[in-house]
C-alpha cells in the first residue's frame, strides 16, 4: 500500500518464481487482496521480464496498456524558453497538478476545449501538501510551461540516485499541437543531467507519443504494461 495519496500498483517480484508463466487464477487472486485492501485493482511490469503475465491479465477482463518503453539516448535541441522548474511553495504547483489532471483525463493528444478556466476549477489546494513536501525534497522535480494565461503544460522527474523517470507530461487540450510538452521534456531532461542523472527513462501513452518523444532523443527498449 502507498503511503501517500496515490496508491500503489501491484507487480511480479522480479526474479521470482512465475516469471515466464503466469494463471489467470493467480492474477484474480491478486485482485482480491486488493479490493480486500480498499485498494484500485491496478498491475503495472515489464513485458520483456514477464512475458506471459499480459495473457492471464487480459483472461482475467482486465484491459492492458502497452506503453513503449524509452531511454534517453541523445537529447535533441528544443525552445525551453516557456518553461520553468517549479520551487515547493511556488504558487502554480496547484494549476500545474490540475493542468496534469485535465490532461489525463482528456486522453490522445488532439486539441479540445478544455483550457485556463477548467484548469483554475480543477485546482484543490488542500491535496498538494504531498507533492510540495516531494518537491522540497527533490524526489520529484517539475516543470511547467506558461503563457500568459498561467500554467499549459506540466510534467515530473523523480529521481533515484542516478537514474530518474520522466512522468506525468500533460498538456491543457486547448493548447496542444504548440510544442510545449516537448518544452516540458526537454527541460526535465536538462534538470536530471545538470544533476548528474545517467539514466533518464519514460514510458509513452501510445505509439503517436512515442514518436514525439523519439524526436527529442528518446529510443524505444521495451515495453511497459500498465493494467487497470
Amino acid at each position: 500500500m502507498g503511503t501517500g495519496p496515490w496508491p500503489y500498483y501491484a507487480r511480479p517480484r522480479l526474479g521470482g518464481e512465475g516469471g515466464g508463466y503466469f494463471t489467470p487464477a493467480a492474477v484474480e487472486a491478486v485482485r482480491a487482496r486488493m479490493r480486500e485492501l480498499a485498494q484500485p485493482e491496478a498491475l503495472e511490469w515489464l513485458h520483456d521480464l514477464a512475458p506471459a503475465l499480459i495473457d492471464a491479465v487480459r483472461a482475467t477482463g482486465l484491459p492492458v496498456l502497452e506503453a513503449p518503453l524509452m531511454e534517453l539516448t541523445i537529447p535533441r535541441v528544443v525552445d525551453t524558453s516557456a518553461v520553468r522548474i517549479l520551487d515547493a511553495d511556488d504558487p502554480a504547483v496547484g494549476p500545474a497538478r490540475a493542468v496534469a489532471d485535465i490532461g489525463f483525463r482528456a486522453t490522445g493528444t488532439a486539441v479540445g476545449p478544455e483550457g485556463p478556466a477548467e484548469r483554475d476549477a480543477a485546482v484543490k489546494p488542500t491535496a498538494l501538501d504531498f507533492l510540495r513536501e516531494r518537491l522540497r525534497q527533490r524526489l520529484t522535480v517539475m516543470a511547467v510551461a506558461e503563457t500568459e494565461d498561467g500554467p499549459v503544460a506540466v510534467g515530473s522527474h523523480q529521481p533515484v540516485g542516478e537514474v530518474t523517470e520522466i512522468v506525468g507530461v500533460a498538456t491543457l487540450p486547448s493548447a496542444r499541437r504548440r510544442g510545449y510538452g516537448a518544452a516540458v521534456t526537454r527541460a526535465l531532461v536538462e534538470d536530471a543531467l545538470a544533476h548528474g542523472a545517467r539514466l533518464v527513462f519514460l514510458s509513452a501513452g501510445s505509439e503517436e507519443i512515442a514518436r514525439v518523444y523519439g524526436r527529442l532523443g528518446f529510443s524505444r527498449i521495451g515495453t511497459a504494461c500498465i493494467a487497470g
